[in-house]
């Protein structure tokens, strides 16, 4: 059950985070649900391990990527370059 929870959160994480997502919110959406759902009949837990792990690397990944669009817009409206 702990897994299965986990797996939950990733999925409710990474699809918060998909709201801001260049390609838009849907793109997203489409994608995220196709990785969960190719997966879906994984039963080792040593698999399913790894891609809660690859999973959180992600969302890292993504939040990275956001701070840095961030600070990019605030450095263009301060800075003329």
């Amino acid at each position: 059950m702990a897994q299965r929870h986990k797996v939950f959160e990733l999925y409710r994480t990474l699809s918060h985070l998909g709201r801001d997502y260049p390609k838009g919110q849907e793109f997203f959406r489409t994608r995220l649900r196709k990785a969960f759902e190719k997966n879906k009949n994984e039963t080792d837990p040593e698999k399913i391990e790894q891609m809660i792990a690859h999973g959180n690397f992600v969302v890292k990944e993504i939040e990275a990527l956001y701070k840095l669009k961030k600070y990019r817009t605030m450095k263009s409206r301060y800075y003329n370059e």
